[in-house]
């Protein structure tokens, strides 16, 4: 077997078609769930859809001119998915409902034991991980909720059997999945409850449908759509210089999302409440056409008190009210700063990933890590996007991998890692440039770790990133 992949979202499958294409074709990919799909599978609660817009929320060497919307939803792109697999006969590479306990790198025999936790091992001497970053949900530790008399559910794991009308509905947490929700909750039930810890900025998403005549166009000539892919790239990529403190661009943007809020939300108490007090960019900044306009509707609540306690009849804040609720949906995000957990990943002398990231995850350039040779990362350690498709990164980081497989093959070698000194090097400067960064501002939020290291987020635009991923720089390596 030439590698196992692991996850069966874009990374592993982006993975998968791009190894088999330059030879490496005997290949698994690992997956636990029943189907591919990664966070597009986990995540059908009502209204969720990407904030990337279609044409650049999909793979450069498989334009789909058929996508509906500006901004496809969750079914659209999955279905994206499995046809791109069909597409590029990689379907039967995949092994579904099959779970990752460990992986052991076996210095001796050169290869990567993968132990599943039916007990049934594999060995191949390349491991490429395509978990991701969100992929467990978060409850946030809100003691109590055991306790709950009602329906509840985290927004990844919708239930989709429970009928909402009528009922009161309590949202914990306001972020980029609640406020996708939210606005379909308010159709349907009685009353929504939205418990905010913080405000998010919100820009609006101008989503619209793509007409059969244009869908028909981008079929009939790629160019156009290859040419409308690279627009939306480009001008995506300029507004990173948005995120950077300081800097007109942000003004600007600020203003852009201030604006919004104003024409949207004419009660000035309930925008007050929904105002955020950070530089924008320092939380995720969220898009949408349809949340704030929710939130004025007569059947929804704004509750800005902390959250202590879920009672076995509601939610119970820090000023001691108790918020009566039938159903509780928990929007309370991810756990993201331990990539690879659960999985037990042992590297060079039994050394453990945990170990290695005991101080805050961290690889080089997001792909690999000191101490554990031929392990390859997708959607790794610094290098989420605030601005742009994180799909242009994964494409990157498969493209560098089947490029460094090359190269081994071309020198007869079985395995590279990543010199440590090369790995200190380049956290040292990405994390000296992310400090001008709003990530690095006095806010809380998924990026970083409770010590404050920006451990998700890339410190620069994609072109930056796609051109230094071009070649790996075998001298940051050592190849034996």
């Amino acid at each position: 077997m030439d590698a196992i992949i692991i996850g069966a979202g874009f990374g592993g499958l982006c993975a998968a078609i791009k190894l088999k294409e330059a030879g490496f074709d005997r290949l698994v990919v690992l997956e636990k769930a029943d189907r591919i799909g990664g966070t597009w599978r986990d995540n059908t609660y009502p209204g969720a859809c990407c904030d990337v817009p279609s044409r650049l929320y999909s793979y450069s060497f498989a334009l789909n001119p058929h996508w509906t919307r500006a901004y496809s939803g969750h079914a659209e792109i999955r279905q994206y998915m499995e046809d791109v697999a069909a597409r590029f006969g990689v379907r039967d590479r995949f092994r579904f409902n099959t779970e990752v306990a460990r992986a052991d790198w076996n210095a001796a025999a050169g290869l990567w034991t993968v132990t599943l936790t039916s007990g049934e091992t594999l060995s191949a001497p390349v491991l490429v991980s395509g978990l991701g970053q969100l992929n467990r949900p978060s409850f946030a530790n809100i003691p109590g909720r055991e306790t709950f008399q009602g329906d509840s559910w985290h927004s990844a794991r919708w239930n989709h059997g429970v009928d909402l009308a009528g009922k009161t509905v309590g949202c914990i947490g306001a972020g980029a999945s609640a406020i996708q929700y939210i606005p379909e909750l308010v159709k349907t039930a009685g009353k929504v409850v939205v418990f905010q810890r913080t405000p998010n900025y919100v820009v609006p998403r101008l989503d619209k449908a793509t007409s059969p005549g244009q869908r028909a166009l981008f079929a009939a000539f790629p160019v156009i759509d290859r040419v409308l892919r690279w627009v939306i790239w480009k001008a995506m990529d300029m507004r990173f210089q948005a995120f950077k403190q300081g800097t007109k661009a942000a003004t600007d943007f600020r203003k852009v999302a201030m604006d919004y809020l104003e024409a949207t939300v004419a009660d000035p108490v309930l925008r007050a409440k929904l105002t955020p007090d950070y530089p924008i960019g320092c939380k995720r900044v969220l898009v949408s056409d349809d949340y704030y306009q929710a939130m004025v509707q007569p059947n929804v609540e704004l509750v800005t008190e902390d959250v202590k306690a879920i009672t076995p009849a509601g939610v119970r804040t820090g000023d001691g009210a108790e918020h009566p609720c039938d159903v509780l949906v928990f929007g309370t995000g991810f756990e993201t700063t331990d990539f690879l957990a659960p999985l037990a990943i042992h590297g060079e002398n039994g050394l453990s990933m945990d170990d290695a990231w005991k101080d805050g995850a961290e690889a080089y350039y997001g792909v690999t890590v000191a101490g554990f040779p031929n392990l390859f990362l997708l959607y790794g350690p610094n290098t989420n996007l605030g601005h742009n498709s994180i799909i242009l990164m994964i494409e990157a980081q498969v493209g560098y991998v089947v490029e460094a497989l090359k190269a081994l093959k071309a020198r007869g070698a079985k395995a590279l890692t990543v010199k440590p000194e090369a790995q200190a090097r380049f956290n040292t400067r990405l994390q000296s440039d992310l400090q001008d960064t709003a990530w690095a501002g006095a806010c809380s939020s998924w990026y970083k770790t409770a010590s404050g290291k920006i451990t998700n987020n890339w410190s620069g635009d994609t072109a930056t990133y796609i051109k230094a991923m071009r070649q790996p720089v075998l001298s940051d390596y050592v190849v034996r």
